[in-house]
């Protein structure tokens, strides 16, 4: 087949691409990089500004393009906003995309209408990035967030794709959560796909004397992600264990680097508010880097697995994350076995190459 997958978010669709190919298929990625980490793609398409000069650029840079995203047998786009343009530009670019090709399939893999109204429901979920408990988050972008969702520019367009859509496809179960009420009958979950060959297992062979924490920060997103808690959390615990622990902490850093970065870490601290691990922590976990992140009962339910759990889930609790590393200092003579438990888990589930055959099998059918 001929593949097209637009727009991008933490390496997702490079990798699916990549896992295509290893299957026959033809593919091509059209993004932006996902800005500052600079992930690979076929055809780069940046925003370089806001100001009018850089917009008009912009969207002739689009336009000089869209002849050739025509033919293909699958068009996937990773949300409503799969350029960076407003919502209902990209509303009338999918519709020139769904008239062109074959089948078009919409991505459910970050914040959306559907994602956000079910944050807001009180029954979905017991905690996301908006609210734990009744309790709304204070972070600065969540009011944004709402505006835009709920109600807003972004709400019309994001139920015309989903309406329009071939299917839709979820990463998280989450997001799957959030699209199973109105779109059960052309909705899948299918897991991240990680490519194990680039992320090579170096296990933790005996108990370290020294547990080294790495934890990366998305610069503007660090109250959407948790990672400030997290951080303050851990710093807490390396007061209480200096000798016993080690913090790397690494800023904002384009992707190749965060990897290399990465290599000489027991545990990656992931995100707060997530019941699934995501990207960053299962590449860690390739890797037989232990992953502190979300792996709420309700995800390993939903996957059906039971016995291997190596993931370190944490509340939105101070105390509970204090506790949970904590745990990881005293009981580091269990890290060799979470170490190889992590990376049989994302060959389990998450093989790029198998990944790409599912999605595959739900493209066919739907």
């Amino acid at each position: 087949m001929k593949i097209l997958l637009i727009g991008e978010a933490s390496n997702l669709h490079w990798t699916l691409a990549e896992g295509l190919r290893a299957n026959g298929h033809t593919v091509t990625v059209v993004s932006h990089g996902s800005h500052w980490l600079n992930n690979k793609r076929d055809v780069s398409i940046v925003r370089r500004g806001y100001d009018l000069f850089h917009s008009i650029q912009y969207m002739a840079d689009i336009i000089r393009h869209l002849p050739q995203m025509r033919g293909y047998d699958i068009v996937q786009v990773t949300n409503p906003v799969f350029f960076d343009l407003r919502p209902e530009k990209n509303w009338a670019i999918f519709k020139y995309l769904k008239k062109h090709n074959k089948k078009i399939f919409l991505d459910a893999l970050a914040i959306d209408h559907y994602y956000v109204k079910a944050c807001l429901d009180g029954k979905t979920f017991r905690y996301s990035d908006f609210f734990v408990g009744d309790r709304p988050l204070p972070h600065p972008e969540r009011e944004k967030m709402l505006a835009a969702w709920i109600g807003g520019p972004n709400e019309r367009p994001n139920i015309e794709m989903a309406q329009e859509a071939n299917g839709i496809i979820a990463c998280l179960y989450e997001y799957y959560a959030a699209y199973q009420p109105e779109y059960a009958d052309k909705l899948a979950y299918i897991p991240i796909p990680i490519d194990l060959s680039i992320n090579p297992f170096h296990p933790i062979k005996s108990t370290p004397e020294v547990v080294k924490f790495f934890i990366g920060i998305q610069q503007h997103r660090t109250a959407i992600k948790g990672t400030d808690i997290l951080l303050d959390v851990l710093r807490e615990i390396h007061d209480k264990y200096p000798r016993e622990s080690h913090i790397q902490k690494v800023v904002s850093v384009p992707f190749d680097e965060y990897n290399k970065l990465l290599v000489d870490c027991h545990i990656l601290l992931d995100q707060l508010y997530s019941y699934t691990p995501a990207t960053n922590a299962l590449a860690a976990m390739a890797r037989g880097i232990i992953a502190v992140s979300g792996a709420e009962p309700e995800f390993y339910n939903f996957i059906g697995e039971q016995k291997l759990r190596p993931i370190i889930n944490v509340l939105p609790d101070r105390n509970d994350i204090f506790k949970q590393l904590e745990n990881l200092i005293i009981h580091r003579d269990q890290l060799p076995r979470l170490s190889t438990e992590s990376r049989q888990f994302v060959e389990k589930y998450h093989d790029h190459v198998k990944v790409a055959r599912q999605y595959l099998e739900f493209w066919e059918k739907h």
